[in-house]
């Protein structure tokens, strides 16, 4: 078994720079919502309230969420300041339990954190400094003795490689550049081959050229794994090229105002007269008032 604080510290990792590739152009049909195929999701959250106590109130996060995220889909949770989406995040994470509703994964409950939803954080600098990138990769691996020694060498192999770090293998984080160590980080997080990748707004903190190749590079390694996202941030732009579905979140507490669907859009597409009226509709959707009175809503950002 792997105690709490392991599992939290597994739970715990940064994502990675990008290699330089050309950007990335996904097939419509590819990355078509798959909940248009009737399957049944992977992510669960139904009428999830999610509260925190500070030392004069008790505060209400989000109320009733209801979502569903499914196997594959890169789903972003878009919202102001304070809606309440890092806390969700968190509480599919396992590190927040709903005061009302439930989150499954494939059916079972979520009752604290595990290796099967690995959280990527924006903060950086969280590799142990008396190990490798070859040996921080493969940590997690060995902590959660889900592979033998051997086993987890290659697999962190073959993942340093997908980020570009070979030659750096047998390096210390105090010897790599910051965006190096992010690279690392996210190596760590694909190794564990997690059942939903977690992301908490992981490219706030960078400048807007780092930010945009690092959404690039995002992209690609999905197109080549498929692993299923859950991805927050407060940047409409973001949102629209990163998911292929889009939860829009009311201000405090956070609501499901609308939910787009937005895998018509990749970074090619900034810029393009439908994807700036995406983002105004967007945009007047997120800061309309009296979201409370209004049911949630699906449709396209077209």
């Amino acid at each position: 078994m792997i105690s709490a604080a392991t599992l939290s510290d597994l739970s715990v990792l940064e994502l990675a720079e990008p290699r330089p590739r050309a950007p990335v152009r996904r097939e419509a049909a590819s990355a078509r919502p798959a909940s248009e195929s009737g399957e049944s999701p992977l992510l669960r959250i139904r009428g999830v309230t999610l509260e925190y106590r500070t030392p004069a109130r008790v505060v209400r996060a989000t109320h009733r969420i209801d979502l569903d995220i499914h196997e594959a889909d890169r789903f972003v949770l878009l919202g102001p300041s304070g809606c309440g989406k890092s806390t969700l995040l968190k509480a599919a994470a396992g590190f927040i339990a709903p005061v009302e509703g439930e989150i499954t994964l494939a059916g079972v409950p979520v009752r604290g954190p595990g290796p099967d939803r690995i959280v990527v954080f924006q903060e950086f600098d969280q590799l142990p400094p008396w190990k490798t990138v070859a040996q921080n990769v493969a940590f997690p691996l060995r902590a959660a003795r889900s592979l033998g020694r051997r086993e987890a060498q290659e697999r962190a192999r073959h993942y340093i490689d997908k980020v570009g770090l070979t030659p750096f293998a047998d390096s210390y984080p105090h010897q790599l550049s910051g965006g190096m160590k992010q690279r690392v980080a996210i190596a760590r997080a694909l190794a564990m081959q997690p059942k939903v990748l977690l992301m908490d707004e992981p490219f706030a903190a960078l400048d807007a050229l780092t930010r945009r190749r690092m959404q690039e590079e995002l992209l690609a390694l999905w197109d080549e794994a498929r692993f299923t996202l859950l991805f927050v941030t407060h940047s409409i732009e973001e949102a629209l090229v990163v998911g292929n579905r889009v939860a829009l979140l009311s201000p405090h507490p956070g609501r499901v105002r609308a939910e787009i669907n937005s895998h018509e859009f990749d970074l090619g597409s900034i810029g393009s007269r439908a994807f700036q009226a995406a983002v105004q509709r967007l945009h007047t959707r997120l800061f309309e008032t009296d979201p409370e009175t209004r049911a949630p809503t699906r449709t396209t950002a077209s």
